[in-house]
């Protein structure tokens, strides 16, 4: 493989449509589509109307071809677009003359890898990318678009030169002590130190908490057995997706669905009903439900208000009080019914927010549509505005990496241990600058000499 290589590929989803993209890039891609179209006189970005052919002249298709002169492309290199009728055998063909006309076929990314390499995209830009691909929301899609145009990785440079700026003034109190160091440095890097990590703290904790915007949101039901979890789920659903019958301890292994609300993909996952119990089958049941339980971003609490308080149910009081940052609803089932219930013995028990409902599964239309409006108004809660959002793990554990090695610099810069300062500094600076592009130490340099002009 090499990067100069002319590269080929099919960039629409394989299948019938109206219409499929052939893409071309490389020093090559102008050539390979004229010697195809048998045209030379492509205007940069116009849209040309174009006969196909192949290597014995035989025509393929009548298409759309796009020239898109280097560096103004997706790769800053020669790009052209033939776009050709869909279906799966015109793209096909148009890509088999492309290959033995010199180009190679492209592998997984590399479009993207080589708008990478070329300074087109960042790290940040190439993640947002990947993502917005595979979005399950709206707002997601909305998030990863500001993403692509660069918004975390502006965030990422100001993160950056702040650092840069710290890093320079420690390591000219190293070695420059005798320079001209301005007055009260000691209280500016503190100073700007802790801004600097209080910026990054609010962005690492948000995001830790809008992980579902971005993953889509997982919602966990759960409750003892017997209270009517896979009957909320079918009502949700307004389909028998999961058995049920009066038996407690039907369901023994997680159900899960998707549905979607305001743009927003919800994975509905049915659990096993929670309880003391020596079957080590239900045993293993259980432990996934709570594992699952875990994993969700919201969790709704399904109590049968025909049935006394127990033990069980305060078992699952006990779990929702585990949860203090996640979206927790309780729904109170079989409301058809006499009320048997300690409502307010369950509201004392309660240790962190909890909206609740009555429902009556039995009626699905009436019971999808209550849960699905509070489910709509959680969701819109949860919304993100303008607020810097990390989209992916990586992310969040190199902010996470640098917020540990500024906590760090603060603790020996108490005591002026420049060196260590300095070590922690960079640390930071690596981690930070990976969500971008690596850190290099000459930018330290720029800054240090460019501010202080020292050397003379």
């Amino acid at each position: 493989m090499n990067e100069k290589d002319t590269i080929v590929a099919i960039s629409t989803p394989q299948g019938s449509g109206a219409m499929a993209i052939v893409r071309l890039s490389g020093s090559q891609a102008l050539a390979i589509t004229s010697k195809l179209t048998k045209k030379s006189d492509f205007l940069p970005r116009y849209a040309t109307l174009s006969s196909v052919f192949d290597e014995t002249d035989t025509l393929i298709d009548e298409a759309i071809v796009i020239y898109f002169k280097a560096p103004h492309s997706y790769t800053r290199e020669e790009v052209c677009e033939i776009q050709c009728h869909g279906g799966l055998i015109s793209a096909q063909m148009i890509l088999q003359a492309c290959l033995k006309a010199g180009a190679r076929l492209a592998n997984a990314g590399e479009f993207s890898k080589r708008a990478f390499l070329n300074g087109r995209l960042d790290f940040s830009q190439v993640s947002a990318l990947a993502k917005l691909i595979e979005a399950k929301s709206q707002n997601a899609a909305k998030i990863l678009v500001r993403q692509l145009k660069g918004e975390l990785g502006d965030f990422v440079e100001q993160t950056r030169h702040a650092l840069l700026r710290l890093l320079a003034h420690s390591e000219v109190m190293i070695d420059y002590s005798e320079e001209d160091i301005p007055i009260n440095i000691t209280e500016s890097i503190l100073s700007e130190l802790e801004a600097t990590k209080e910026r990054l703290r609010r962005v690492y904790e948000f995001s830790n908490m809008r992980q579902g915007t971005i993953e889509g949101y997982r919602l966990s039901i759960i409750g003892k057995p017997n209270v009517g979890k896979s009957s909320v789920l079918n009502a949700i659903l307004l389909n028998d997706r999961a058995i049920i019958s009066p038996i407690a301890g039907t369901t023994r292994d997680t159900i899960e669905e998707n549905i979607t609300i305001d743009g927003n993909t919800i994975r509905l996952i049915d659990t096993a009903g929670i309880r003391g119990t020596q079957d080590p089958i239900e045993s293993l049941g259980i432990e996934k439900s709570i594992q699952s339980a875990k994993q969700s971003d919201l969790i709704l609490a399904v109590f049968d208000v025909s049935r006394t308080l127990d033990e069980d149910d305060k078992e699952i009081l006990n779990l929702l009080n585990s949860f203090p940052d996640k979206h927790c609803l309780i729904a109170y089932n079989k409301n058809d019914l006499p009320v048997a219930l300690d409502i307010n013995a369950i509201e004392k028990c309660l240790k962190v927010p909890c909206q609740s409902v009555f429902i009556n599964a039995k009626d699905s239309k009436e019971c999808a549509i209550t849960l699905k409006e509070i489910f709509s108004a959680v969701l819109k809660h949860d919304e993100v505005g303008e607020e810097i959002l990390l989209t992916s793990a990586f992310q969040i554990q190199a902010v996470q990496k640098a917020l540990d090695s500024i906590t760090e610099a603060i603790k020996v810069f108490g005591n002026l241990e420049l060196e260590l300062f300095s070590y922690n500094i960079t640390d930071a600076l690596r981690a930070i600058s990976s969500i971008t592009h690596p850190y290099d130490i000459s930018e330290m340099f720029d800054t240090m000499f460019g501010e202080f002009c020292l050397g003379k």
